[in-house]
């Protein structure tokens, strides 16, 4: 197969020798973006791509005659413009499943580490403010038993209420466009309507994907109908979430407290108020993270690229191209 692929995103030497079985590969192994302008001048010498931060638009897609197949190294695809590629006829495709496991990890952390304030409390040891027995100022609040409302219930959002309701024995309940009767059986999971979760739960956990019906879908009123003893969890994108009315709400304490991975800008702005809350644990968008993880889900990417090339069904072709 006398084609090449171009990948903008640092990828192990074993990734990079698969793809080389077949094509021709060029790589930018910088760990910072590939400048846009020399993506768009060179762009057009490639059949595919893979990235994970490139946006991929009119503009690109205009300059990449030969281009065949897109390939994200992610779960998520919000620097896709869906309707550009299906007007370029170019295959677009994700890494959904690879990463469940290790996500759902990284939000459990998240409520654990809000609810019992474990970032705030190892500080305060290491900075040797510990010279007494620990009091109430100091006590963080109980997961297990407690309610989680889970907003968006796909693969991850399942893996989370498995941890919650065989783990912890937690109360969830969860909202999303379809119900899943079967997991309601299978685990004793409950559908409830978003402003009745939103105002019941002790944990609330985002996790929908961003599009134009759900940008900014946790706004004030929403923060506003919560608990006081409520804490928030974003592991989704940070535009689904109205990001000043969350500053203000935790402000104001008529929430108990976040756990975030995700921001509306990121890298996060160093004078961004959140990062000066103790009740916000703050993290730099390291959901799937790990060594493991990362690289399995480059080799994913890699796989539907080639597959695509090959003129097969990639596994993993995003929902709205399929």
């Amino acid at each position: 197969m006398n084609k090449k692929i171009l990948v903008t995103e640092p990828i192990p030497e074993n990734v990079k020798n698969y793809l080389k079985e077949q094509v021709e590969v060029d790589t930018w192994d910088s760990p910072d973006q590939m400048p846009r302008q020399q993506l768009l001048d060179t762009i057009g010498d490639y059949h595919g791509l893979i990235t994970a931060k490139d946006k991929i638009d009119d503009e690109l897609l205009n300059k990449a005659k030969k281009l065949e197949v897109v390939s994200n190294i992610s779960v998520g695809y919000d620097n896709f413009d869906v309707e550009a590629l299906k007007r370029s006829q170019v295959i677009a495709t994700h890494t959904p499943y690879v990463l469940d496991e290790t996500v759902a990890d990284l939000i459990f952390g998240l409520i654990l580490s809000s609810a019992r304030r474990i970032p705030e409390l190892d500080h305060y040891v290491k900075q040797g403010n510990w010279n007494k027995a620990v009091d109430l100022p100091l006590f963080g609040r109980n997961v297990h038993h407690k309610k989680l409302g889970i907003i968006g219930m796909g693969r991850i959002g399942e893996k989370v209420a498995r941890r919650a309701k065989l783990g912890f024995e937690m109360d969830v309940t969860y909202y999303n466009r379809s119900r899943k009767e079967n997991l309601e059986k299978e685990l004793g999971v409950n559908f409830q309507e978003l402003d009745d979760l939103i105002k019941e739960s002790d944990f609330i956990l985002l996790m929908t994907p961003l599009t134009k019906e759900t940008y900014h879908l946790i706004d004030a009123k929403a923060f506003a109908n919560m608990k006081e003893t409520c804490f928030f969890i974003n592991a989704s994108r940070g535009a689904v979430v109205n990001e000043a009315a969350m500053i203000e709400a935790l402000k104001e304490e008529s929430i108990a407290g976040a756990g975030l991975d995700v921001f509306e800008q990121e890298p996060v702005d160093p004078n961004n108020p959140l990062l000066k809350m103790k009740n916000v644990v703050t993290l730099p968008h390291i959901g799937s993270a790990t060594a493991e993880t990362r690289e399995e889900m480059k080799f994913f990417a890699a796989k539907n690229a080639l597959q695509a090339l090959n003129k097969e069904k990639p596994e993993a072709v995003i929902k709205e191209l399929q």
